[in-house]
């Protein structure tokens, strides 16, 4: 947000995100996003409220955050040396409407080693990580070969995409 605005506020909702995963992944995550920023947005209608999630998608399933170390590792072990989809939902409100948009990117991954796999492990970034991965890590730790499409939407936040949004809308 800071490369839209200095004037902001982040708040974190309490919505239930496993409540979704059974919806189709292109559905799920629009959900997921909507049901966050209505949330915030009932607490704050005067505002613009902006929403988002970020799901990865390796054939047509979610790869979600892994729940341990054995499970970074096999999320890791799946994604390796294949293509992925990240696609990132965001919702606008504002003036008691709404709009909602997708951004879809590619990821190409690089064949990971088991060391390198355990060394990144260690580091604990993959632990809090949709596909168990930091994008913006990838000079330490390579993991990524090479992002087609938006590298913001992979880190979570389609920045260029919100931000026309915001002017198109008159909002910013």
């Amino acid at each position: 947000m800071k490369r839209i605005t200095s004037n902001f506020v982040v708040e974190a909702t309490s919505i239930d995100e496993v409540k979704s995963l059974h919806l189709p992944p292109a559905i799920a995550v629009k959900d997921i996003a909507h049901r966050k920023g209505e949330e915030i947005a009932k607490k704050h209608p005067n505002d613009v409220v902006i929403s988002a999630d970020t799901i990865v998608i390796l054939d047509n399933q979610i790869i979600g955050k892994p729940k341990d170390e054995n499970d970074a590792y096999r999320i890791l072990k799946l994604l390796s040396n294949k293509m992925h989809t990240v696609i990132t939902a965001f919702c606008i409100f504002y003036n008691g409407t709404y709009m909602e948009r997708t951004v879809h990117s590619q990821v190409i991954m690089n064949e990971l080693s088991d060391e390198l796999i355990a060394k990144y492990i260690d580091s604990k970034i993959p632990m809090d990580k949709a596909g168990a991965y930091a994008v913006q890590d990838n000079k330490k730790f390579p993991i990524v070969k090479a992002v087609i499409g938006s590298v913001d939407n992979v880190i979570g936040f389609p920045v260029e995409e919100i931000k026309n949004d915001l002017v198109r809308n008159k909002l910013l």
